[in-house]
Order: C-alpha cells, then sequence, then structure tokens
C-alpha cells in the first residue's frame, strides 16, 4: 500500500526581526512517519514546527497539507489534523488531569465522543489513569510530559509535532517518553515530526531526519548513518565547508 505525503514544506522563509530564523527551508513528512529534526541550537527547528502551526510568520514559502497548498493558522491546522506539544511541558497547572485532557478535546462537539477518546488515550497513559482528579501541577515532571502528549492526541491527530520531549527529564524517563512516542506511532498510525537533542533516543525511533544549521537544511538520511558520518559533529562543531 502506497503511502502518501501528508506535509510538505517548500522553500520556506521565516524572519523575526533582521534575523532569518529559516532561510529556504524544504521538507516532508509521509503519513505514519516519524521524522527527526536535529541541530544546534539557534538553528531553526523550533521554527519549522512553528511555521507549521501557525506560530512563525512565514515570508515566504510553499505550505501543502496532503498535495493542497494552505496557509497555516492554529485552529485550521488542528482542524486539518496536526497536534503541537510545544517544549517546556505546557499543561494547565491549576487544572486536573482530566481537565486538561478535556480541553485537549474542546473541538469534539460530542460528549460521548470525547469520554472515548479519553479513555483511548489513559489507555495509552495507564499511569494517568489514578491522577484524573490531581491537580497537573502536583505531577512530575516524566508524568507532565506525558500529560501534554496525551492532551495533543485528544483531537486524533495524524500528525504530532513534538518539540524537545526530552527536555529537563531524567535519562529513565526520557526512556520511557520515547518508548510512548513509538507505542503511539505504531498503534495509532501518528506522524511524527520531532525536535530533539537527544540522539541516542532518536536513533531507536525514526529511519530519516533532517539537520540544521543557521537556518537552512544541511543535510538529510538516517540518523545513524549521518552520526557515522560525523555530519552532526561536523554541524555542532561549526565546521561547515
Amino acid at each position: 500500500m502506497k503511502t502518501e505525503t501528508l506535509l510538505q514544506l517548500k522553500d520556506i522563509h521565516v524572519h523575526y526581526g533582521g534575523v532569518k530564523a529559516l532561510d529556504g527551508v524544504s521538507v516532508s513528512i509521509d503519513e505514519g512517519e516519524i521524522v527527526a529534526l536535529m541541530g544546534p541550537n539557534g538553528a531553526g527547528k523550533s521554527t519549522i514546527l512553528k511555521a507549521i502551526f501557525g506560530l512563525a510568520p512565514i515570508d515566504s514559502g510553499v505550505v501543502l497539507w496532503e498535495g493542497q497548498q494552505f496557509k497555516p493558522v492554529s485552529y485550521e491546522v488542528v482542524e486539518r489534523g496536526v497536534s503541537f506539544v510545544p517544549q517546556g511541558r505546557r499543561v494547565f497547572h491549576h487544572l486536573t488531569v482530566l481537565e486538561n485532557l478535556e480541553i485537549g478535546g474542546i473541538n469534539v462537539e460530542s460528549n460521548a465522543d470525547r469520554k472515548e477518546r479519553i479513555a483511548n488515550v489513559l489507555e495509552l497513559f495507564p499511569a494517568l489513569k489514578t491522577k484524573l482528579k490531581s491537580k497537573s501541577g502536583t505531577l512530575s515532571g516524566g508524568q507532565q510530559q506525558m500529560l501534554a502528549i496525551a492532551r495533543g492526541l485528544m483531537p486524533d491527530p495524524k500528525m504530532l509535532l513534538l518539540d524537545e520531549p526530552s527536555l529537563g527529564l531524567a535519562p529513565k524517563i526520557v526512556k520511557e517518553v520515547f518508548e510512548k512516542i513509538k507505542e503511539i506511532n505504531e498503534r495509532r498510525k501518528t506522524a511524527i515530526f520531532v525536535v530533539e537533542h537527544n540522539l541516542k533516543s532518536l536513533l531507536e525511533i525514526t529511519k530519516r531526519a533532517y539537520v540544521l544549521d543557521k537556518g537552512k537544511i544541511y543535510a538529510e538520511g538516517n540518523p545513524k548513518e549521518l552520526i557515522e558520518n560525523k555530519v552532526l559533529e561536523r554541524v555542532f562543531l561549526g565546521d561547515l565547508q
């Protein structure tokens, strides 16, 4: 069965003031694929995710969703089937776990459908079942990250954008988070576009990656090969020719 290309960015330019955040970036992701965005701080990785989700102003270039050109606006992007989990575990600390999940499903019109989606999400995140009435601010960092991802799944997206899901987490928790990302991809066939510094974890879940530097795509390929060919080493050390 032929897989379809879900998302394409063609020659995307983004400026913040006088700074070029993205300088002619072209990327794509297919149905059910996990693709990583790698590179040093300030390379433009998070800006790509924000541009897709309508949170970074695109100066020029083309965005295609399922082959159709569109201008990203956040609520419309959600309706098309894209969820964004930003870095920093941005859960609503003063709300309960259940209330956070309900907010994630705010566009689901039927209460019965919303309850069913919550039940489905909790099957993926059983540790949250006993915490439904707890304020999210009382959860551990790892639990908050799991909740943020769970909330992102509530719209039942075709694609999940993850920005640094391992940030600030202990190694054991990082392993659990990446195992969960892989499980989401396998069980729900959700395409995942992930920005991540934890290269070891990426190697275990993805077969394709883009390497960025100074707002441009420097390389694309299998993450293991990119590491073996010392592409990442040259990028991080600033030794590009």
